[in-house]
């Protein structure tokens, strides 16, 4: 392990412990939904705001084009691409969750659909019943016992938690299409993935954004409310799998 790569977990476990501990010293309610922690909603408000116009001016007309330009075949394809470039996060997550079994699920379908499914592009191993199942360290850090922290907006990349930001920095930090990205003097690659990555999610949320938006007497209050149901829900394990609605005011992590 390389002096940067120790620091930065070091990092991660600091910071979830810190988390742990903020969040064990708050009183639960066994299956109930617990309130959400919103301690810096006025600078979250600010993030909320610039985001939305951000979406509003740019990412959401680039998606609508997006929709417009390729048919549901291809963005499909775009999808199942995405996803299996992702596939050795999912696995990582897996084992450290002690899942082996979903793990064995996920590197399945990695070599099936990088294969016969022409390097992912086409969802092979779906028909062979081997079904996709996002998996963060988000997630992984939830199983451990790491509390949610506080709710974040962050610029751009929208809705999170203290516990899910770090997360999907630590996801960011051993993606290794990002390693081999950076290591190759190729950033423009990971980079380029992200914006299609984002605008694929966007693109498939273009209704319900907008109803929220239309509905909604406090849009801020209703897409924290969203994205944070959803995320409980694929905690308890009760999604599927990661949709990108995690992403409301603009891109999915799971």
């Amino acid at each position: 392990m390389s002096e940067s790569t120790f620091k930065a977990f070091s990092t991660v476990l600091c910071l979830s412990l810190i988390i742990s501990v903020s969040a064990s010293a708050q009183p639960t309610s066994g299956s109930q939904p617990q309130e959400v922690s919103d301690p810096i909603e006025p600078v979250n408000r600010v993030i909320f705001v610039f985001n939305d116009f951000l979406d509003r001016i740019l990412i959401e007309p680039v998606a609508k084009g997006y929709n417009y330009i390729l048919p549901q075949v291809v963005r499909d394809g775009v999808q199942n691409f995405m996803r299996n470039l992702k596939s050795p996060i999912i696995v990582g997550n897996d084992l450290l969750q002690g899942r082996v079994g979903d793990a064995g699920v996920a590197t399945a379908r990695f070599l099936i659909n990088s294969t016969i499914g022409v390097v992912g592009v086409a969802d092979v191993a779906s028909t062979k019943g081997l079904k996709y199942k996002s998996a963060d360290f988000g997630e992984t850090l939830s199983t451990w016992g790491v509390g949610k922290g506080f709710y974040l907006v962050l610029p751009i990349l929208g809705p999170s938690s203290l516990r899910d930001g770090l997360g999907d920095f630590a996801d960011a930090y051993v993606d290794p299409v990002r390693l081999y990205a950076h290591n190759t003097d190729r950033d423009w690659i990971y980079y380029t993935r992200e914006v299609v990555q984002g605008i694929d999610d966007r693109s498939r949320l273009i209704r319900p954004i907008d109803d929220m938006r239309a509905n909604s007497l406090d849009y801020y209050a209703a897409a924290r409310s969203a994205w944070t149901q959803h995320r409980d829900a694929f905690l308890r394990g009760e999604s599927a799998e990661d949709t990108g609605a995690a992403s409301l005011s603009n891109t999915d992590h799971p």
